[in-house]
């Protein structure tokens, strides 16, 4: 992507629909004048009074203690220096955004248009009754330094700059498994720091907390290594200055077991890291561009280990380990600070968590058959489910230890399955899902490419690594359409199937079709002149192995897109009928619901098969299924066909798969509500589960069912999903939006890593 385009897309991203990417919802019903009359006048003052007699029910009846600033100056934005309070605002937001979809914090972004310290100081001060906690952004060294210091010294809720100490907790987590992974001691090895800013500084006082001696460390900045000899030192360079014989970085490698790098690009040459020690540790985490290239690293020296702070290699050091779920705990026990106890504590945390068994999800997310503690795996992915149940418990407990809570907690077991409640993994499964079609593209045929929005979302595929995409329609119209949406042709492959230039294939794939077909009716002629329709001649480029994957439907009705697909793809061994399926998130959880699309009255014998097929989906994405069969009457007979089908096709599931999570027929409301269903029907195979899958008797009360998710509570939808396919083949609804066949294509891709596999 051309850098105008790149940035003109992320102005659009920031503008539209709605400028900014946050927002203040109400969560209290507000639908009668007497919600309004307790939300406001007269009924507020009740809790204003009971606040008046104890500040500390601040927390009990308002937003307080689930609530964090993100404050900055806008002094150190990024990589973009000094721009001002203002200019810092969109960061400030993203860091917003990122407190809420990992750990479910709300955030108010403040921006303080000062670089005075007292004068910011203050006026942190003076908001901070309002918040649980503070998250101190972008401001720069030194005076991030004395800014955190005081207010953590004057305020008595949790203060912590993320720039610090964000890096160094992550990093320390890190560094700790490296260590013992090549069987190396925190007390002994020789550690090099590039960079002496605020996040140097924190990450090398952390790792002193965890035995690394001060002696064994050198800390260089632009002006080569921090002597003692040095003079105007400030206090934090000074508190790691050497007196060893060693002036450069090229000179304090040598030998050297660790590398952290917290400066610049291409600092690191191949032969600054032969000079190392055997089994180098290099964590270098200069942004986007690291101080050496990962490639080159790893080639240079076989025995590395290697982390970055890009997700693109192995080891990724992302602050999103960590901030969201310390402040979680830090809240959850209404900590009065963020202490040293408890950042050590999330350190170890995230470590153990690297040694534990990967969920599967996670494996799949990112392609890997089974990611295994190692040198390509020292610390956790970021999109791991597990984060939110692991850290902000290890958090609290040292916070309770350390006697900074206010709050105790007893029951740690009944904490823990409230974090994983907070969000499912719905917010982070369609990036999971994206992440894993990153791992290995596959070639996927847009039929309609001469559609603009089909076009745009194929770009988009192109443009992240998602698909190579192959563009079927009318060649002068996809290209003046690329043109004008600045899609580079280069790479990308465009065919109109009616050319004179794909006579040649044409001819193959009419040969090919009319053979497997010439039986049942269809003659050379006709095969020749279905090979000119665009959906004939994308699914013969998948049967011929020219492509990996089809989409198709966008600007056609469902059945003229799915007879030449199942004409020419056809069905999986062993299945009689093709179904469909869309995964829906919500704000409930990942909800996958059958059967949106193909069987229109499927018997019982047929909705078994649906079911099946669904659990076979679900597990295709990570996800155990527990199924609900639906109809409008929970576990009863009835004269009605389709409750009367549910009820045989339930019985021959319990039969014949005793172990699947299945039952029914239950009400939409008891399946997706485990309360209601377990006082009632305690019997159930879905008590005390989390039903993730409705199969419903019928098309009609499907597909009126996703569609309604989508349209009344702007539920995403992933699908439909064919299921029963023997080749990808996916068909989207009419009129999808981009975000949609993005969505689709990287079910496409995935769809082509497994059946490829």
């Amino acid at each position: 992507m051309d850098s105008a385009k790149k940035k003109q897309e992320a102005l659009d991203y920031h503008e539209k629909p709605t400028p900014g990417k946050i927002k203040v919802v109400p969560t209290k019903k507000y639908d009668t004048q007497r919600d309004l009359s307790l939300a406001y006048s007269p009924g507020v003052a009740e809790p204003c009074l009971e606040i008046e007699k104890n500040y500390n029910d601040a927390y009990k009846y308002t937003a307080k203690g689930n609530l964090v600033a993100v404050i900055s100056n806008g002094t150190a934005v990024l990589g973009l220096g000094d721009i001002g309070a203002m200019a810092s605002k969109p960061v400030m937001e993203g860091k917003g955004l990122l407190f809420k979809i990992f750990a479910d914090i709300d955030v108010f972004d403040i921006e303080v248009d000062t670089k005075n310290v007292d004068a910011f100081i203050e006026t942190v001060k003076n908001i901070a009754p309002t918040f649980g906690g503070i998250n101190l952004e972008d401001i720069k060294a030194p005076e991030a330094f004395e800014i955190e210091r005081r207010l953590k010294e004057e305020l008595d809720i949790p203060v912590m700059h993320d720039d610090q100490h964000g890096t160094a907790i992550i990093s320390a987590a890190a560094l700790l498994n490296a260590c013992e992974l090549v069987g190396k001691k925190m007390s002994d090895i020789n550690i090099v720091i590039s960079g002496a800013g605020a996040a140097a500084i924190s990450c090398t006082r952390l790792y002193k907390s965890f035995g690394a001696l001060g002696k064994n460390i050198v800390m260089t900045d632009s002006k080569g290594v921090i002597r003692k000899d040095r003079g105007n030192l400030s206090p934090q360079k000074a508190e790691f200055a050497t007196d060893k014989d060693v002036h450069t970085l090229e000179e304090a490698m040598k030998n050297a077991d660790v590398f952290i790098g917290l400066s610049m690009a291409n600092l690191v040459t191949p032969a600054m890291l032969l000079s190392m020690a055997n089994d180098p540790i290099v964590f270098a985490m200069a942004n986007p561009n690291p101080e050496i290239e990962y490639n080159l690293a790893v080639k240079t020296r076989k025995d590395i280990i290697m982390a970055t702070g890009r997700s693109d290699h192995p080891n990724q050091v992302n602050n999103v380990l960590g901030f969201p779920f310390i402040f979680r705990g830090a809240l959850d026990v209404r900590a009065t600070a963020i202490n040293e106890e408890m950042k050590q504590a999330a350190v170890v945390a995230l470590a153990e968590l690297a040694k534990k068994p990967v969920p599967e999800e996670v494996n799949i997310a990112y392609n890997k058959t089974k990611l295994i503690f190692g040198k390509d795996y020292i610390i956790p992915k970021p999109f791991d489910p597990r984060l939110i149940g692991e850290i902000p418990v290890a958090v609290a407990k040292a916070a309770i230890e350390s006697g900074v809570a206010q709050i105790q907690i007893n029951d740690w077991n009944a904490y823990k399955q409230e974090l994983l409640s907070r969000l499912g993994d719905n917010n982070k499964f369609i990036e999971l899902l994206i992440d894993r079609a990153k791992q290995q593209p596959k070639k996927v045929v847009y039929a309609e490419a001469d559609q603009l929005q089909v076009l745009k979302a194929a770009q988009i595929a192109f443009e992240e690594g998602i698909a190579i995409p192959v563009l079927l329609g009318n060649k002068a119209m996809i290209l003046e359409l690329m043109d004008e949406i600045k899609f580079n042709t280069s790479g990308v492959i465009i065919i109109d199937p009616k050319s004179e230039d794909e006579s040649e294939k044409r001819t193959a794939y009419a040969k090919k079709y009319w053979q497997e077909r010439q039986r049942k009716g269809i003659t050379y002629y006709d095969a020749e002149s279905l090979m000119r329709e665009r959906n004939y001649f994308g699914a013969m480029m998948v049967n011929m192995g020219d492509a990996d994957a089809l989409l198709s439907g966008y600007s056609r009705s469902y059945n003229r897109v799915i007879k030449p697909v199942l004409e020419l793809i056809g069905l999986a061994p062993g299945i009689r009928r093709a179904a469909a399926t869309n995964l829906m998130i919500t704000d409930y959880g990942p909800l996958f619901v059958s059967d949106t699309s193909i069987n229109i009255n499927p018997s019982a014998k047929e909705l078994a098969k649906i079911t099946r097929m669904t659990a076979a989906t679900s597990r295709f994405f990570g996800i155990d299924p527990v199924i609900a069969m639906v109809s409008y009457t929970n576990f009863s007979r009835s004269k009605d066909s389709d409750v009367e089908k549910v009820n045989q096709a339930v019985n021959l599931l319990h039969k014949t798969y005793p172990n699947m999570l299945v039952d029914g027929p239950v009400q939409a409301d008891f399946a997706l509500n485990n309360d209601m269903l377990k006082e009632r029907f305690p019997f159930s195979k879905l008590v005390n589960k989390r039903v993730n899958a409705l199969v419903f008797p019928n098309l009609s009360a499907a597909n009126s069912t996703y569609k309604l998710l989508k349209e009344l509570h702007g539920a995403a939808s992933v699908g439909p999903i064919l299921m029963g396919m023997k080749k990808p083949v996916h068909i989207l609804q009419l009129g999808a939006s981009v975000e949609e066949i993005v969505n689709m294509t990287a079910v496409a891709v995935v769809d082509a890593q497994v059946k490829q596999a």
